[in-house]
């Protein structure tokens, strides 16, 4: 089944070139089936960008998903036009009453300012409790994870001595977990921060397991007890150029910057990059909208409780 997503959004003409199967509203609802509905909160500046990036993963399923998308009524973007917003977004005002399968909280250009200092930390705070309540799985990536596992955990992020930047070879710690059914022994992912979140943090959690995690990056993937939160450090769904875009806007800005690893041949940013983490990508975004979101939430969403009280079909087997 492919992704419902508005008419007219500008990622509908990507996919397509990509052959990535796109459905718009009036062919989606002449479907006799309940798609998973999606909430995308996009913290990344470039929203356009980001959402192209999700669409393109979660395209990638037999399942059949809708898409809200949301930002934050605390904070104006600067590089999306407003009238992107304000065709295709909605603030949280406008999506509180309603009840979601999954969730997406994206990362953000924030991770070295103080949580509590962030613009929009109280509306993040009030979101990702709401979610608790009306979400049946949410997956947070890069510092939108930092973010929720300080929030509801206490957890804190530490500054790096320099920017963990580039494609990094992971492992994974319980191999019977679902969300990594089907990697590589060792697979890549990129990163892109300039803070960690630490193991000896996470371990004094007992709903906290860690599923994941690189010799050299770190921890990548943690995820509570019952399945309902999932937290991702790294950007698996990250485009083939976004990190020599980001090393470029660098350079150009005089900032100290390392040549991302993994990334170019022979380290030469001259060279078109190699892409080495697409397919685990696909397969992350798949099976956490299968096995995390389709397998446990109820066919009426009215019937979400809070995130502490439901353990749906995914057991501490999975």
């Amino acid at each position: 089944m492919p992704i419902k997503i508005p008419n007219n959004l500008p990622a509908v003409n990507i996919l397509e070139k990509e052959n990535i199967f796109a459905m718009d509203e009036k062919r989606a609802y002449a479907q006799d089936i309940r798609p998973l509905r999606i909430l995308l909160l996009n913290l990344m500046p470039t929203k356009i960008v980001t959402e192209t990036q999700m669409l393109r993963l979660l395209g990638n399923s037999p399942l059949q998903v809708e898409f809200d998308f949301m930002y934050t009524a605390t904070y104006e973007p600067k590089n999306t036009p407003h009238e992107h917003l304000v065709k295709f977004y909605e603030t949280f005002d406008e999506v509180k009453s309603r009840k979601y399968d999954g969730m997406i909280i994206t990362g953000a250009p924030v991770e070295q300012i103080p949580f509590t200092e962030v613009d929009y930390w109280d509306e993040l705070c009030e979101i990702m409790d709401w979610s608790q309540r009306n979400v049946y799985s949410t997956l947070h990536i890069c510092w939108g994870a930092q973010a929720a596992l300080y929030h509801h955990y206490g957890i804190p992020k530490y500054d790096l001595p320099k920017k963990m930047f580039g494609v990094f070879p992971h492992t994974v710690n319980i191999k019977e977990k679902m969300l990594f059914r089907g990697f590589d022994d060792i697979f890549y992912i990129p990163h892109s921060r300039h803070t960690e979140v630490r193991r000896a943090d996470i371990e004094k959690v007992a709903r906290l397991c860690i599923l994941s995690e690189s010799e050299e990056a770190g921890i990548f993937a943690i995820t509570d007890k019952k399945h309902r939160g999932l937290f991702i450090t790294g950007h698996p769904e990250y485009d083939p150029l976004t990190l020599k875009t980001e090393y470029d806007r660098d350079i150009g800005l005089g900032l100290p910057i390392n040549i991302p690893a993994n990334y170019y041949p022979n380290d030469d940013p001259q060279q078109l990059p190699v892409v080495r983490w697409r397919s685990a990508a696909n397969l992350l975004f798949s099976n956490w909208l299968n096995y995390y979101v389709y397998q446990g939430t109820p066919f009426d969403l009215e019937k979400l409780t809070d995130l502490d009280e439901v353990c749906g079909l995914c057991g501490d087997g999975i």
